[in-house]
């Protein structure tokens, strides 16, 4: 009889991780694609766009994943009270969520606006790439300022358990930047070939067609319990938002740290060459197209721990863990497998340089093992965070920037290892911290 009902258990486990997850995976799924295109298309129109928005869009990201991740507090706080049955005590959490969240992107939008030139400046690039650099960063930095409406609903919709509305929302932006790419990087319809500046437009008016869609569903939607009453929004105190600060600030900071190594990691690329951050940043983007499969179970995994940690249940904070890490590795052995057998055609994708396309597939294979680890680290390391512990997931993350960073230039400065060098070194990092946030979680769950 136990057996039985621990095999409805794990079923329930699944069902409930796959009902927020998918949602949220094949909105991101569709962003993606959305951005491989736009890398497809601007390699193919000139061969240093693709280092230009490697250079731009790493730094930017860094500070825009900040205000996404900053509000993860709020989302363990309030999927803690949904876990012990405590909805009610949602609404000020949600409340102030929904008012307090977009101060620091508009913050981040003047910042960017005027000082974004010192920081690639900072990051090596050269008087050659700059003008292409800026020029991409005055036109995309708008997107910065809807980073707080995104960032706010999305905690709403995952603790609601309801996250179907991201896959519409995906859709319509991801296939309007497609089509105005199309329109304003080629100059067609009688439009001006614009280049990397229209690529910048294109994504910013997407954004904002698609946050004005999502804000529609978002207020008529009667699934989302956790949303909180516009009277209450208006009045919000920023005290509750502050309390999950306290949380997210960990959550923030960890992924800033990670970002803060890459930006190096771009640093130490633009020392090898000025196509090498280009190189990196493609690989990148096809990666991203599991890593966020693997984060949008991450989520799901965040939210359950925090429902089994409120209502003390041990097998639930277990078993969801476990079936999220099975999930994710049969992910990344069928993108292994797809890399093997069409390596240069997946390269050729995003460049017709026959040099770059024979010495990515390298990059290419070492990016699918990368997967593996890196599945275990977002695992295992969300359902830390469900538990409340942000703090362990920051120390970690503090110790794997700069492991990762003196590892690069060791394989870059003294061995010669060139691009593979870095590849290398972030494998070994995402492998090392996953076994050690894997030994916390065993440790978390004896505790229960």
């Amino acid at each position: 009889m136990e057996t039985n009902q621990l095999n409805v258990s794990r079923k329930n486990y699944v069902k409930s991780l796959l009902t927020i997850a998918v949602p949220i995976m094949l909105g991101n799924i569709i962003s993606q694609v959305q951005m491989l295109v736009d890398k497809a298309f601007l390699g193919h129109v000139n061969e240093f766009y693709l280092s230009a928005l490697g250079n731009v869009s790493s730094p930017m990201w860094t500070s825009m994943s900040f205000c996404f991740t900053i509000v993860t507090g709020s989302s363990i706080i309030i999927s803690q009270l949904v876990g012990a049955k405590k909805t009610e005590e949602c609404e000020s959490y949600a409340a102030s969520l929904m008012l307090w969240t977009s101060v620091l992107p508009v913050i981040l939008f003047f910042f960017w606006l005027f000082a974004g030139q010192y920081v690639l400046k900072a990051m090596g690039v050269t008087d050659n790439m700059m003008p292409i650099c800026l020029e991409y960063l005055r036109y995309f930095s708008p997107v910065v300022l809807v980073i707080g409406i995104e960032s706010s609903s999305m905690v709403i919709m995952q603790t609601s358990n309801y996250t179907k509305p991201l896959v519409a929302f995906g859709l319509i932006r991801s296939l309007l930047n497609v089509v105005l790419d199309y329109i304003m990087i080629f100059g067609k319809f009688g439009c001006p070939a614009m280049g990397i500046k229209g690529a910048a437009i294109a994504t910013s008016i997407s954004e904002y067609v698609g946050v004005a869609y999502s804000l529609l569903i978002f207020v008529r939607s009667k699934k989302l319990f956790t949303r909180p009453k516009l009277k209450n929004v208006l009045r919000a105190s920023p005290v509750p938002f502050l309390k999950s600060v306290k949380i997210g600030i960990n959550a923030a900071l960890e992924d800033f740290s990670w970002n803060l190594g890459n930006l190096i990691l771009i640093a130490i690329l633009n020392s090898i060459s000025e196509k090498a951050a280009g190189i990196f940043s493609m690989i990148f983007g096809i990666e991203l197209l599991v890593v966020v499969v693997i984060g949008a179970v991450g989520n799901a995994t965040m939210t359950l721990s925090g429902e089994a940690i409120g209502a003390k249940d041990q097998r639930k904070y277990k078993y969801v863990c476990l079936i999220s890490l099975g999930l994710c590795f049969a992910v990344s052995f069928a993108l292994l497998i797809v890399c093997a057998v069409f390596p240069h055609q997946i390269v050729g994708i995003f460049t017709n340089d026959q040099s770059v396309i024979s010495t990515s597939t390298l990059y290419l294979m070492l990016m699918c093992i990368n997967l593996f680890g890196k599945s275990g680290n977002i695992i295992a390391g969300n359902s830390i965070r469900g538990s409340g512990n942000t703090l362990w997931m920051l120390i970690t993350q503090i110790f794997g920037s700069v492991e990762v960073i003196l590892v690069a230039l060791l394989f870059v400065k003294v061995f010669n290892w060139g691009i593979a060098g870095v590849f290398a070194a972030v494998l070994f990092d995402e492998f090392l911290r996953a076994g050690i946030n894997f030994l916390k979680f065993c440790s978390i769950v004896r505790k229960i």
